[in-house]
């Protein structure tokens, strides 16, 4: 093969890291701390993405190259495409976030986490899909400590780094364990040779460990510890990418790998059946995640950090997808995921517009939004009854769909366990997340003006998050066009 034709395969992630380099040299030109600066770097790191969703969609349907380093298929193409999308609305929400500094360098870290997802997305071998954990991981960390005058987001890089820094070697080492047993790292290859054959100690605590480093990743409990400090010190659209993007692209590198690579040895979490692999470890996982996300979200004052532990019950959600298994399983979990990266990075948008106007970001600031800025309480609450999965939003319809796949998946309604412990989590975060909406509607403003705290919001943030509640209630009313696009691309 050409370099030419490997170069038009990766066209896509060429033409977003030619972008960074472009931005970041904007950036560090002598007009780069300049107004007219700022908006030319935003305005270039947009063009770029919307360039390369362009090219993504004149790709060939079907290719692969070097035993599955760079796969396009009508699923890794839609999922590109999404994250470049959420990469797209954080290029946008960086303007109402006046306290970052070097704004050319932070979109350039942007650009390349971007890429970081896009290789995750576009890859089915273990080597290249660590690759892309590294680079997007590299990226988030230095946007998680990005903010120098917060001491907060300096800690919560630190966090941050320590803890990926050990997943990354969990990961590592499970990965050359499997290596070892099976002698390949391509995902389809791995399966093959694990087909019919007994599985050893060494293969087993390479998947165990291999799952562990993307237990990190989506925050699941108990590795969720970097959750609540890095959503609440970093800059908030850094939480907000690491809280969508991050998360998309991790299900779906994590599907690929249990449902394609490790799906010989995929064992039975049926509460009457259980056998040893990994999903009765992914079903404990998800147990956990459920309760002590809902549970000690019930205790926080500080909604980044409810969000946060919010996220850990989301993970335990979406992971009852893949236990279940099967092309209905995988799409029911790439559906919610998708749909609750977009609730939550508009809910992140509007937690930066309040923390702008009133100074913070706690339940109290949030008193009296609904006077200050009607629509902006308005797109919240859809956000926040979505992420409770109230109808009919988005959310609902992804629970619902969830659920059922679960509820039918194995012998005998083998996870209706699991089920109602999803259902007992939902039931949980009814409590903190009407929590967020009586604040809003009930309680006073915690300023006497409320005209002070709203006129120097950015009105491009104002209408990004009221498209992105839009797209949640479009999405809850008619679910068809995605779910139908996730499944026949998984066809």
């Amino acid at each position: 093969m050409s370099y030419l034709v490997l170069l038009k395969l990766a066209s896509a992630e060429a033409i977003v890291v030619l972008t960074a380099l472009v931005v970041l040299a904007i950036g560090l030109s002598r007009w780069g701390e300049t107004l007219s600066s700022r908006r030319i770097c935003a305005l270039v790191a947009a063009i770029g993405l919307l360039i390369a969703v362009g090219v993504i969609l004149v790709l060939p349907r079907n290719a692969t190259l070097f035993a599955g380093m760079l796969v396009i298929s009508p699923l890794n193409s839609l999922f590109k495409i999404i994250c470049l999308g959420l990469a797209l609305v954080t290029v946008a929400l960086t303007g109402g976030e006046k306290t970052l500094r070097n704004r050319g360098e932070y979109l350039a870290i942007v650009l390349l986490a971007t890429v970081g997802l896009m290789l995750l997305v576009g890859s089915e071998e273990l080597l290249m899909i660590f690759i892309g954990l590294e680079l997007l991981g590299l990226s988030l960390y230095v946007m998680t400590a990005f903010d120098k005058i917060d001491i907060f987001s300096a800690e919560a890089g630190l966090k941050y780094f320590l803890f990926g820094s050990t997943a990354s070697a969990f990961t590592l080492f499970g990965i050359s364990l499997v290596y070892g047993m099976s002698g390949s790292t391509a995902l389809g290859t791995i399966a093959a040779k694990l087909t019919g054959a007994p599985v050893q100690p060494l293969l087993a605590v390479g998947i165990v460990m291999t799952l562990i480093g993307f237990a990190f990743k989506i925050a699941a409990a108990p590795f969720h510890l970097w959750a609540a400090d890095a959503y609440q010190g970093a800059p908030v659209t850094s939480a907000a990418f690491i809280a969508s993007g991050s998360t998309v692209a991790s299900f779906v590198v994590l599907g690929k790998i249990v449902l394609i690579g490790f799906a010989p040895v995929r064992g039975r979490a049926d509460w009457h059946a259980m056998i040893a692999g990994w999903s009765p470890v992914l079903a404990v996982l998800a147990a956990l995640s459920i309760l002590l996300g809902n549970f000690v979200a019930l205790a926080q004052t500080n909604v980044r950090r409810l969000l946060a532990y919010s996220a850990v019950a989301h993970g335990g959600y979406t992971l009852l997808g893949l236990i279940a298994g099967g092309r209905d399983g995988f799409a029911a979990t790439l559906f919610y995921t998708t749909t609750y990266a977009i609730t939550l990075i508009g809910a992140f948008a509007v937690v930066g517009l309040v923390r702008h106007d009133t100074g913070g970001d706690n339940l109290e600031n949030f008193g009296g939004l609904r006077t200050r800025s009607p629509v902006m309480a308005t797109c919240m609450s859809i956000f926040i009854l979505s992420l409770a999965g109230i109808p009919p939003l988005a959310g609902f319809f992804g629970k619902f769909y969830l659920f059922s796949v679960a509820l039918g998946a194995g012998n005998n309604h083998g996870l209706l366990w699991l089920v109602a412990v999803a259902l007992f989590g939902s039931f949980v975060s009814l409590y903190y997340y009407l929590i967020v909406i009586k604040v809003m509607f009930v309680e006073q403003p915690i300023v006497a003006d409320s005209s002070l705290v709203t006129r120097h919001s950015s009105l491009l943030d104002r209408i990004t998050v009221s498209v992105l509640a839009a797209i949640i209630l479009l999405i809850g009313i008619l679910p068809t066009p995605l779910l139908s696009k996730i499944v026949a691309a998984l066809s």
